[in-house]
C-alpha cells in the first residue's frame, strides 16, 4: 500500500466515529447554522465598546432580518499593566473583557440561554501619547471581535436550543 493510499484510509477510518454519532457540521449542507442569520436583535449599544461588540456580532450572524431573539449583554473590561521599564515605567498592558449575555424570546423577560465569556488582548505602551491611545483602542475593538466571535461559537454550538 501506498503512502498516499495509507493517508486516505487513515482519513476515512478518521472520520467514521463523527459520522456514527449524527455529526453535522453546523454551516454544512444540513447544518442549522442558517437558522440564527439575522434572528437575533441586540440591545442598543451603550458605549464605544458595546458598539464595536454588536458590529461584529452583526457581522457573524447577519443585520436582523427576522428577529425571534433578543440579545442582552453588559460587556466591563479592566486593565492590568504586564510590562514594567528598569525606569518603573509601564510598557504593555492586558485588556480583560468579560461579557455576561442572554438570549430571550423578542419582546419576552425570561431568557432561554444565558453565559458568561473572557478573554484579553494586550497592547504596547511605548510610543507617543497618541501612539498609545491609538493602540488601547485597537486592543478594545479587537477585544470585542474575541467576544462576538467566543457568543456566536457558543450560539452556534446550541443552536438546536434556537432552532425553530
Amino acid at each position: 500500500m501506498s503512502s498516499s493510499d495509507r493517508r486516505v484510509f487513515l482519513g476515512l477510518l478518521a472520520g467514521l466515529p463523527l459520522a456514527a454519532c449524527g455529526f453535522t457540521p453546523v454551516h454544512g449542507p444540513n447544518g442549522q447554522g442558517g437558522a440564527l442569520r439575522g434572528t437575533i436583535l441586540a440591545d442598543a449599544p451603550e458605549d464605544r465598546a458595546g458598539y464595536a461588540f454588536v458590529a461584529q456580532f452583526e457581522d457573524r450572524l447577519g443585520r436582523t432580518e427576522a428577529p425571534r431573539w433578543a440579545l442582552g449583554y453588559r460587556i466591563s473590561t479592566r486593565r492590568n499593566a504586564i510590562g514594567v521599564s528598569p525606569e518603573n515605567v509601564i510598557t504593555r498592558y492586558n485588556i480583560i473583557g468579560t461579557l455576561i449575555w442572554s438570549i430571550r424570546p423578542l419582546g419576552g423577560d425570561e431568557p432561554v440561554m444565558t453565559g458568561t465569556l473572557e478573554n484579553f488582548t494586550s497592547y504596547s505602551a511605548t510610543g507617543t501619547t497618541i501612539a498609545t491611545v491609538t493602540a488601547r483602542r485597537d486592543a478594545e475593538d479587537r477585544l470585542m471581535t474575541l467576544l462576538a466571535d467566543d457568543l456566536v461559537t457558543r450560539l452556534y454550538a446550541r443552536v438546536g436550543e434556537l432552532a425553530p
